[in-house]
């Protein structure tokens, strides 16, 4: 939140829509996990991690 200028700018209009401090870093935690789930997606890490499971 500090040091992404594209998160100041989000942080600063959500904040002027009236959310809380703790809204806004519930808001940013749910964004960060799916950039991070959807990458891991198109790299194919998901899929390896589920085919090595399904014959245990």
């Amino acid at each position: 939140m500090r040091h992404d200028e594209r998160t100041r700018d989000d942080v600063a209009r959500r904040t002027a829509e009236g959310m809380s401090t703790k809204d806004i870093t519930r808001w940013l935690k749910r964004f960060v996990a799916r950039e991070i789930y959807r990458h891991l997606g198109s790299t194919g890490i998901l899929n390896t991690a589920d085919s090595a499971g399904a014959g245990s």
